[in-house]
């Protein structure tokens, strides 16, 4: 199942470069980013190139890291590059459009989700990620900041190389479309909310969220810094909908509550996800 997940996320990838990224020249980073500069440049193939590109990466994280460097990253570089002939000399897909703006939106949209399918089976599309961690092992530097420099290096050479500030700028929109599709893909969609309740009345606050909302509640020691008391910090998950019902709740008890309530991604557990 994983290597299934694997093919659809990098076929579902593959196609946002073949229907929208390439036709526009945009070059969002990455190893895919490259290989767009290369084919406008010499006329490599994008598949080809991107394996040729993923090929020494993988064997150099294989290298460094050794046998534990998974088979699901060659899988992922693999495939990705044989669906993006499919879609290009099997299907011949035509360019669904030749607005940028557009094929920067949509681009980053469908390769979020392809990309954050296959990071959900545990597999990924190779490319910067695997630069990123070998930058990690050898400079030291976080990973999210080696991709980040890798990524700003294509958009900046495929900038110059189309003599275009604005298809690098349409370059920089699909990629941080493509993160925060990714991002929700990964976490999901159904957003819950966190309550912290800190009060007099955190006892019988508890007990109500249990009875009224059907929730579950964690009281959490707590003490003020400034007038040294102690007291019992409420917190509760809750779903969006049930946000109002809890605020009405708390103020009935205790009008003088403090409350704070933040955003959750994504909660495991009994009345959520398993």
């Amino acid at each position: 199942m994983d290597y299934f997940g694997i093919l659809v996320g990098v076929t579902i990838t593959a196609l946002a470069l073949v229907w929208l990224l390439i036709p526009n020249k945009i070059a969002a980073g990455g190893v895919s980013g490259l290989a767009i500069v290369f084919y406008y440049l010499w006329r490599w193939p994008v598949a080809w190139a991107m394996l040729m590109l993923n090929i020494p990466l993988f064997l150099a994280c294989l290298w460094t890291f050794g046998p534990r460097f998974g088979a699901k990253t060659l899988f992922g570089a693999a495939f990705i590059s044989i669906m993006t002939q499919f879609w290009d000399s099997v299907i011949h897909l035509s360019p669904l459009t030749k607005d940028p703006l557009l094929a920067a939106l949509y681009g980053g949209v469908i390769a979020g989700i392809g990309m954050g399918i296959a990071f959900r089976f545990r597999g990924t599309t190779g490319g910067t990620d695997l630069a990123a961690q070998l930058i990690n092992h050898f400079a030291g530097i976080p990973i999210g900041q080696g991709l980040l420099l890798c990524d700003s290096a294509v958009i900046i050479l495929a900038g110059l190389v189309f003599r275009s500030v604005e298809l690098a700028l349409y370059a920089i929109i699909t990629l941080f479309i493509t993160s925060k599709v990714l991002d929700a893909v990964l976490e999901g969609f159904n957003y819950a909310k966190a309550a912290f309740i800190i009060s007099e009345y955190s006892e019988e606050i508890g007990r109500h969220i249990l009875s009224e909302l059907e929730r579950g509640a964690t009281g959490l020691s707590g003490r003020g810094l400034y007038s040294t008391t102690k007291k019992e910090v409420v917190l509760c998950v809750i779903s969006r909908v049930e946000e109002i019902k809890l605020k009405e709740l708390v103020h009935r008890i205790d009008p003088k509550a403090f409350i704070i309530i933040t955003d959750v991604h994504e909660v495991l557990g009994e009345g959520f996800k398993n």
